[in-house]
C-alpha cells in the first residue's frame, strides 16, 4: 500500500512538472557563481557513452548522473525512476553530501529560452529528489542553457545528448 502512495505521489509530483507557463516568460536564477561546473574527479559512464563529460567527484557507484529529456520538454521520464531512487538513497544515507543538479539544452532556441528551459529540467529533478525524501538543503538546481554541450552537430543525436540534467556531488 506503501508503495502505492508512493508511486502515485511521484507520479502526480511529475505530471506537475508539466505547465502552460511559455519559458520566454519565466524568470531564471543562474547560481552557477561563476565556476560550477569546475569539477575534478571520477568521471561516470552512462548508456550514452558519454564518460569523459562531466567530472563527477562522488555518487552511487554503478549508477547514472545524466537524466535526458524529450525536446522541449522538462518532465522527467519514468525511465529515470530507478537513477532518481539510487541517487536519493544515497543522499539520504549522509545529510551532508551535497548535489548540483545542471540543466541543460541543445543549440537550437534563443539563448534566455534555453537558459529558462535548462532551469525547468534541473528544477523538475529536484523536486523529483525532493519527492523521494532527499532535504531540499542537499540540492541546488541550476542552468547553463546551450552553453556546455557535451556533443558537437547539428543533428537529433547531437541535440540528444545535449537536453539533459547532470547530476554532480560536491
Amino acid at each position: 500500500m506503501k508503495k502505492l502512495l508512493l508511486l502515485v505521489s511521484i507520479a502526480a509530483v511529475l505530471s506537475g512538472c508539466a505547465s502552460g507557463v511559455k519559458l520566454d516568460d519565466v524568470q531564471v536564477d543562474d547560481r552557477s557563481g561563476g565556476n560550477a561546473g569546475q569539477m575534478s574527479g571520477v568521471n561516470s559512464l552512462n548508456s550514452r557513452g558519454l564518460g569523459a563529460m562531466q567530472g563527477i567527484k562522488q555518487g552511487p557507484v554503478g549508477v547514472e548522473h545524466i537524466i535526458y529529456f524529450d525536446l522541449d520538454s522538462y518532465s522527467v521520464k519514468a525511465e529515470y525512476q530507478t537513477v532518481l531512487d539510487a541517487h536519493a538513497r544515497y543522499l539520504r544515507a549522509d545529510r551532508n553530501r551535497r548535489i548540483n543538479i545542471e540543466g541543460h539544452t541543445d543549440e537550437r532556441g534563443g539563448s534566455e529560452y534555453n537558459l529558462a528551459l535548462g532551469q525547468k529540467r534541473s528544477d523538475a529533478v529536484r523536486r523529483s529528489l525532493s519527492v523521494l525524501g532527499v532535504p531540499e538543503s542537499q540540492m541546488e538546481s541550476v542552468s547553463f542553457g546551450k552553453e556546455k554541450p557535451v556533443a558537437q552537430g547539428s543533428d537529433e543525436s547531437a541535440y540528444s545528448q545535449n537536453r539533459r540534467a547532470a547530476l554532480n556531488y560536491q
